[in-house]
């Protein structure tokens, strides 16, 4: 099968609707392409039931079949939103068995009949939305929140939120918003806080309002948005905060330990230091243990006894015989 760039089978497509019957010469000026590219073009809309005719003659060319036009597509906010994330996100993941070209038509088709308004919000959503490895399917947003915030990122737009934090404390806040991420099934967006005057995360589950102030910023050069969600998840406070030394490389140990995970500091050629807040520590020893690399635990010593409980373990496991 050729793949056909999207874009231009449907500026075809529009130019037809436009009425009349097209030469294919006409058709490969306005589309800047030769005259058998157009007829491939042609073959794709017939595919797609498009009913496209082909007239003969000195004068022939194609037009579309009388009162032919796309019909709406009747979707809520919330419904295009989630077809036309599932699309990208499944295509960013490799979740889609389809080819790339199958995936960008789909997505193509929907945004096309969208009504304007709706179709530039979710534009800048895809603007500026990123995409941690892998992805999850997205809990249910708030839409409205979700495509605000995310105009305003695009727009540069500080917006007044409405936020409850984890604890449950609720607060107001402006924010300059730099993007939105998509993460483990939640969104994110991350900015520039002025309550604390710092580069912040929040769920976007959470924030409860949002009105786009006036005024623009600017963001820091070469911000990552997903990179900064990544480090803010990672560094959450928990209950344990680990630090130990590894004799290996970053490269090596994000293998194991993903950003969202640990934080990574190389101390020099040979060692790098690994930062983790967590919850509990049973699963720490045997993520060392999967580094197979000589280490030295900083903090804390609880940390100590799990390592050496799961080397009891794996002691005990290696003596047990085949008839025991």
């Amino acid at each position: 099968m050729v793949t056909r760039p999207i874009s231009r089978v449907l500026a075809l497509l529009e130019i037809l609707q436009g009425g009349g019957t097209r030469t294919v010469a006409e058709l490969a000026g306005r589309l800047d392409v030769d005259e058998r590219t157009v007829r491939r073009y042609v073959e794709h809309l017939v595919d797609l039931d498009v009913p496209v005719r082909s007239v003969r003659g000195r004068y022939g060319g194609y037009r579309l079949a009388p009162g032919y036009r796309m019909p709406p597509l009747m979707l809520t906010g919330e419904e295009a939103l989630a077809v036309v994330l599932g699309l990208v996100a499944g295509r960013r993941a490799g979740l889609i068995a389809t080819s790339v070209a199958a995936a960008e038509s789909a997505a193509a088709k929907v945004r096309r009949v969208l009504p304007e308004p709706l179709g530039r919000r979710l534009d800048a959503l895809l603007d500026v939305a990123g995409f941690t490895t892998p992805v999850r399917p997205a809990r249910t947003t708030e839409a409205e929140v979700l495509l605000t915030v995310a105009e305003a990122a695009r727009d540069r737009r500080p917006v007044e939120l409405g936020y409850v934090a984890g604890h449950g404390r609720a607060s107001e806040r402006v924010v300059h918003p730099y993007g939105v991420v998509a993460h483990s099934g939640r969104w994110y967006l991350t900015g520039h806080d002025s309550g604390s005057g710092e580069v912040r995360t929040f769920r976007v589950d959470r924030i409860t309002t949002v009105r786009k102030c006036a005024g623009e910023f600017t963001a820091p050069a070469g911000f990552d948005p997903a990179r900064q969600v990544l480090t803010a998840i990672a560094e959450a406070p928990h209950r344990h905060e680990v630090s130990v030394r590894v004799r290996t490389t970053a490269g090596q140990i994000r293998h194991v330990l993903p950003p969202a995970i640990a934080t990574l500091t190389e101390l020099d050629s040979s060692w790098v230091r690994i930062r983790i807040r967590a919850q509990r520590l049973d699963w720490i020893p045997s993520s060392l243990a999967t580094l197979d690399c000589p280490f030295v635990i900083e903090k804390p010593d609880a940390l100590r006894d799990e390592v050496r409980e799961l080397a009891g373990r794996l002691a005990r496991h290696a003596e047990a015989r085949p008839e025991s």
